[in-house]
């Protein structure tokens, strides 16, 4: 039974199913913690648990925030007219490192992925029609990774929006195919979203 379980190898584990955190890595999580004053453990573990209750998802971007509508969405200096799409919240904090883009984001939660089970319907698309139908918006620029599914969900949106009347640009290929958009440093990334061409 789990009671029984030691303690360390418990947190080792639980350690384990964080990206890119082997077995060694955490284990050495593990005993760096143990040599840490109780109070820095309690830290973290509250840090942990507040997480997720202090967090939802932005009423305009979907990006993740801890108020709604976001910081980003509520600063009038970025430009309105221009609106980032892209799969996952963590490529918003990248693009915004590259210091090369200054408008809006929204923010998919995901590519289209037969292979996967998820369609369009899954993806946080409808909000995005629902933005540009209030109008303001002159430019999407669709920042999907360049793999199958993101250029498949590329070409998806391209379609659905053009015919509203906006223009839908994708990010220049600076980026390598097959990468994600998380591990490319920033200045790949400001001249790939300078770059960008349309549909």
């Amino acid at each position: 039974m789990v009671e029984n379980r030691d303690p360390i190898q418990l947190l080792i584990d639980q350690f384990k199913k964080l990206p890119g955190v082997g077995p060694k890595s955490a284990q050495r999580l593990v005993f760096h913690l143990l040599k840490q004053p109780t109070e820095v453990g309690e830290e973290l573990a509250n840090a942990i648990l507040n997480l997720k209750a202090s967090l939802q998802l932005c009423e305009t971007c979907n990006n993740i925030t801890d108020v709604t509508p976001c910081r980003l969405c509520t600063d009038q200096h970025r430009d309105r007219r221009t609106v980032c799409v892209v799969e996952e919240p963590f490529n918003v904090i990248s693009i915004e490192k590259s210091g090369g883009y200054r408008g809006l984001y929204h923010v998919l939660h995901g590519v289209i992925s037969p292979i996967n089970g998820i369609g369009p319907e899954d993806l946080k698309i409808k909000s995005l029609i629902q933005r540009i139908g209030e109008g303001g918006i002159e430019e999407i620029i669709v920042a999907t990774n360049p793999t199958a599914e993101g250029e498949a969900t590329g070409l998806y949106l391209a379609r659905l929006i053009k015919p509203l009347g906006v223009s839908v640009s994708r990010i220049a290929l600076g980026i390598p195919v097959g990468s994600d958009i998380e591990y490319v440093d920033s200045v790949t990334i400001g001249r790939a979203l300078t770059g960008r061409r349309d549909f």
